[in-house]
């Protein structure tokens, strides 16, 4: 099922999936294991895709016309190359026009924060110090993105300053969370009852 209505001018109802992957195939012809490559560089700090997801998606996308592909050879074998449609394009830019920005966060530390109560302490307290390195890490991870990219200007280049000070913020949250931690007494974890 694809949810673009083709038949309805004006309504782009683009699954995440394609609008990551009509973006990436609007500045040149991919492959699904280029996209995935690139999403794992790039959008994956902030919107992630599997494999799973993408060549389904991509085999959407080309059956609403989309996108098209193509064969080629590539060594022994061929790889199936993909490129933006002009309905492709009129998607994207529809989509990219719009105004409905979802703002959907999904940190599986900060569901676990949540329920700390229901944890010793100590495992609460690892918990933090794990997000803390989790975050200082990705923080590192961005900073060598910037430095192998070298000047880079334009809106990619915010999205990659944001990713830098989100990290950054992030991993000075999780330690003052740390501190304070430290400096209350453990109480029994709530027995569920």
């Amino acid at each position: 099922m694809y949810r673009y209505d083709m038949s309805m001018p004006g309504t782009s109802t683009l699954s995440a999936t394609g609008r990551v992957i009509l973006g990436l195939l609007k500045w040149e012809p991919r492959t699904g294991y280029d996209i995935k490559r690139v999403t794992d560089y790039s959008t994956r700090f902030f919107w992630r895709a599997s494999y799973g997801q993408i060549y389904p998606e991509l085999r959407s996308l080309e059956r609403a016309g989309l996108v098209a592909a193509r064969d080629e050879p590539y060594g022994r074998r061929r790889r199936r190359v993909y490129e933006l449609t002009p309905a492709g394009e009129r998607a994207l830019l529809e989509w990219l026009g719009g105004t409905d920005d979802v703002y959907d966060v999904r940190d599986e530390g900060l569901l676990r924060l949540f329920f700390g109560e229901l944890v010793s302490h100590e495992e609460l307290l690892e918990l933090v110090r794990r997000r803390r390195r989790w975050f200082s890490d990705a923080g590192q991870h961005f900073l060598q993105i910037a430095e192998e990219l070298g000047p880079v200007e334009g809106p990619s280049a915010e999205v990659l300053r944001f990713g830098l000070d989100l990290m950054a913020w992030s991993a000075a949250w999780w330690a003052e969370l740390e501190t304070r931690l430290l400096e209350t007494t453990p109480s029994l974890p709530h027995s569920g009852s």
